[in-house]
């Protein structure tokens, strides 16, 4: 009988050689990323920076570290793949059509008109008008990752410019679907030109997507049901991970983009009950493949191009900005009817290049629409843009009060009626609308003020009286009649916009009395500074869940809601007491310490006397 030849000793030795290398690529490029994204976002530059630059530094037009960067980018399309799934998730078609006129309006106006610009530009220099095309639109896009970061570190995701930029990236995330399936159908009527065989390809998409949506439809809210109640939190991850990458294939096979399956995916469970629960379980995996995805486009970024051809390089960095920042601004100052000073805002937010270009032009490049040449250049523009971005925000920032100057204020969404409340709200979250629906049944006028479009229009729908606006500007409180008001209640969730409405109100309409919703002690000390009426937003609740906790372990009732009342009148005195020295923390930390002290002698205290009486 013979016996199974052993397999050669170069084929072992290759094999431990390629596991070494793997090893060794796996840990550099987690050094990579571990050192250069904190950094870049100490910076505050980013975390897409800081990949792309890791990216770059380890890869061949620098110290060369890893060398295998193909391999690496066909891993890391994965996250692209799981980034359209987790936004298809958050794409509710309710969330869609509430926000229909800004994303689908000024979002589509943006995106076509910088696609035709950039795009005329480019046949001008004599690019065909299919490559043409695909560089307009992948120019046209933005930077979701760095225009949500930045309008979220400046406070300015609720502010007129800031609403609108979200709209329009919102645009952006679901264009970018048509537009990687529009790159291989390009492809494929370029090599082949045949109407027949183009009808077949046409009627292979429609098939296949709409396999993918009945398919999804009624199949993927069962299988996340039986992998729910097996109650086993890997099933789960699993059955969402299976998803994504069941559709992927299935679109990949009809000869589509990968990330169209996974988006359609997304989307068919935005409704559903196990929505949160899948984008918990795939966040981790999307964050890591995400940054790899960003780390390999880096690699590829060749940065010798800046050394070799600066003023060309330079050149198509102008334009770009040039040309999205004027259609932006355009868009925000004569279509949105924004202020000057907000339009320069959203054109230096939103001005830059966005991450998905890169996955529009490696794409390109596979099916032969533009060349390698070209694909690094693009490349390395955006990357400049994407690092011209906080300096150009900074430098709106300082040009935008000049410029706003010369133009009017930023209207209200709505037109306020000239109907004088008694009582304004200021936010109508879960603490405003309590105060709401009792004021309603005592039939008090109230006028609301919300800055969230979406709670807007939910809370139209019940009949409240509420406007959408930024209650911390003074021409929207002014405009609802405020200086005939009598109380102002300030219920928004934020405490850098209570105070600020709250400082406004007492230097201009000091007759109005003001009640304030307070998160913190710290809180609760600088709305007192303004001789604010102020309510804990979770102390009374915790009383009350206090006393239950004491009747379970076994109090009468009277007596816990005596410990409890006690509690209460001498929070409420430490909380004066604190008041005068809280900018101090050494004297605050002894003022807590002795009033644990003195709080532990009240209730010994209090114990003893019920004995007595028990005694008597």
């Amino acid at each position: 009988m013979r016996r199974a030849s052993a397999p050669p000793a170069d084929a072992a030795q290759e094999s431990s050689l390629q596991s070494d290398a793997f090893l060794q690529y796996a840990v550099v490029l987690l050094l990579a990323a571990v050192i250069a994204v904190p950094l870049a976002r100490r910076s505050r530059l980013g975390a897409v920076l800081g990949y792309l630059a890791a990216g770059a530094l380890i890869g061949p037009s620098g110290l060369n570290l890893v060398g295998n960067a193909e391999e690496i980018a066909h891993v890391a399309e994965l996250g692209i793949v799981l980034m359209l799934f987790v936004i298809g998730l958050e794409l509710s078609p309710q969330r869609l059509w509430v926000m229909r006129r800004q994303v689908f309006g000024i979002g589509s106006l943006q995106l076509v008109i910088s696609a035709l610009a950039i795009g005329g530009v480019c046949e001008l220099f004599g690019m065909g008008w299919k490559a043409a095309l695909v560089v307009g639109l992948g120019l046209g896009l933005s930077s979701t990752a760095i225009g949500l970061q930045i309008l979220a570190e400046r406070k300015e995701l609720q502010s007129p410019h800031g609403r609108l930029g979200f709209a329009i990236l919102l645009l952006q995330d679901v264009a970018a679907i048509p537009i990687l399936a529009l790159i291989p159908a390009l492809a494929i009527h370029k090599a082949t030109g045949d109407a027949g065989s183009d009808t077949l390809v046409v009627a292979r998409v429609i098939v296949t997507i709409a396999i993918v949506v009945v398919g999804g439809r009624y199949l993927l809210r069962p299988l996340f049901r039986i992998a729910a109640r097996s109650k086993i939190p890997e099933v789960f991850t699993a059955s969402a991970l299976l998803v994504v990458l069941g559709t992927a294939m299935i679109m990949e096979g009809a000869g589509l983009s990968m990330s169209l399956g996974a988006f359609l995916a997304g989307v068919l469970l935005a409704d559903s009950e196990y929505r949160h629960e899948i984008e918990a379980r795939i966040d981790p995996f999307k964050g890591l493949l995400l940054g790899l995805f960003f780390i390999g486009v880096g690699m590829t970024a060749d940065a010798r191009l800046i050394l070799s051809d600066p003023l060309r390089v330079l050149a198509m960095l102008a334009v770009l900005l040039a040309i999205k920042g004027a259609v932006l601004y355009g868009l925000a100052r004569f279509i949105a009817k924004q202020s000057r000073g907000n339009a320069l805002a959203l054109a230096a937010v939103l001005a830059q290049g966005g991450e998905f270009a890169f996955v529009v032009f490696t794409l390109a490049l596979e099916h032969r629409l533009i060349d390698a040449a070209l694909r690094d250049l693009l490349v390395v523009v955006i990357t400049l843009s994407m690092a011209f971005t906080p300096l150009l925000v900074a430098l709106g920032a300082r040009l935008a009060p000049k410029v706003a100057s010369g133009g009017g204020d930023v209207p209200a969404y709505d037109t306020l009626d000239g109907e004088t409340p008694r009582v304004i709200i200021a936010g109508f979250g879960r603490v405003g609308q309590i105060v709401a629906r009792v004021l309603r049944a005592s039939r008090v006028p109230f006028t609301a003020i919300e800055n969230s479009i979406e709670q807007v229009e939910v809370s139209r729908r019940f009949g409240s009286r509420i406007f959408f606006g930024d209650p911390a500007q003074p021409e929207l409180l002014r405009s609802a009649n405020i200086d005939h008001a009598e109380i102002l209640v300030i219920a928004t969730d934020d405490p850098d916009t209570n105070i600020r409405i709250a400082r406004h109100v007492r230097r201009l309409y000091p007759h109005v009395k003001v009640f304030a919703r307070a998160r913190n002690r710290q809180h609760v000390f600088r709305l007192m500074d303004l001789d604010v009426a102020v309510v804990r937003e979770t102390f009374h609740s915790s009383l009350v869940l206090s006393r239950d906790v004491l009747e379970a372990l076994g109090l009468e009732h009277d007596l816990a809601a005596q410990r409890v009342e006690t509690f209460r009148a001498y929070d409420e005195k430490l909380l004066a007491s604190q008041h005068l020295v809280y900018d101090d923390e050494a004297a605050i930390v002894k003022a807590t310490r002795e009033a644990l002290a003195e709080l532990d002698s009240l209730f010994e205290a209090d114990e003893a006397e019920q004995q007595r009486e028990a005694g008597a």
